[in-house]
């Protein structure tokens, strides 16, 4: 028994075989300025370099405890709680879950591209901005050392991103897609904006994105940059997905 999606306006809701749901927003394609050179801008998030992606849909929040169970059968984070995001997941089990996911669902859904992931946090279309991802005041919008009590937090606790997006900023580090390099390493020629990177072709580590509950401020920045090796995993560790917007159908 596959899995069915309802579309209306700018969300695909997911429903699975035994009835857990979860929900993706669109995030229409465009233009922006990938990186920082602000006086809290480590030297891996420079240059700034101008990047082009097209439209996708993204998970409204973080992959829970509930939706990770209801497609492994398990549950390995170290906060139990449904409504928390799933946590000591390493890259591979991600891509496991993703395996099993789009053979109920039938469609592509995969990890975001470190592009992808910074775009949306930083709103889109929509973006204002903001330091974090929905704004300057991370206490409104994530879980970081200073209120999360050495713990994750349900998801959707605080206020989401100018595109409806939540826990973007702090909670779970999430994996992306990309293998990490330690700059931008396709971006820094001189062929101006670059269309839909997906990172070096190789490396040791993937990418890691979004701050988490024992980070401070400065590494929940929508454009702070993080890896892991493929096989880590810990308790502060989560991922969102992504689904190509040729594959919703």
């Amino acid at each position: 028994m596959k899995s069915k999606a309802n579309i209306s306006d700018n969300m695909l809701t997911e429903v699975l075989p035994d009835g857990t749901s979860f929900e993706m927003i669109l995030v229409e394609g465009g233009s922006f300025q990938m990186g920082s050179e602000d006086e809290d801008a480590f030297s891996n998030e420079k240059p700034v370099h101008g990047v082009r992606l097209n439209s996708f849909y993204i998970g409204k929040f973080p992959i829970t405890q509930v939706l990770w169970k209801a497609v492994m059968n398990e549950n390995p984070s170290f906060f139990n709680g449904y409504s928390r995001p799933v946590e000591r997941v390493s890259w591979e089990d991600a891509q496991a879950f993703i395996q099993k996911l789009n053979g109920f669902t039938g469609r592509s859904y995969r990890l975001p591209t470190e592009a992808e992931w910074e775009y949306a946090a930083r709103g889109g279309r929509q973006s204002k901005g903001y330091k974090y991802a929905g704004s300057n005041k991370l206490r409104e919008v994530g879980w970081h050392w200073e209120n999360a009590h050495f713990e994750t937090k349900a998801v959707g606790l605080k206020y989401p991103n100018e595109l409806g997006l939540y826990d973007m900023s702090g909670n779970v580090l999430e994996w992306c897609q990309d293998w990490y390099s330690g700059d931008y390493y396709e971006e820094c020629d001189k062929r101006g904006i670059v269309e839909n990177p997906r990172g070096p072709a190789k490396g040791l580590a993937r990418v890691l994105r979004g701050g988490a509950w024992y980070g401070d401020p400065r590494l929940c920045r929508c454009t702070f940059r993080f890896y892991g090796a493929p096989r880590f995993r810990a308790g502060d560790i989560g991922f969102r997905l992504v689904l190509p917007l040729q594959f919703t159908l």
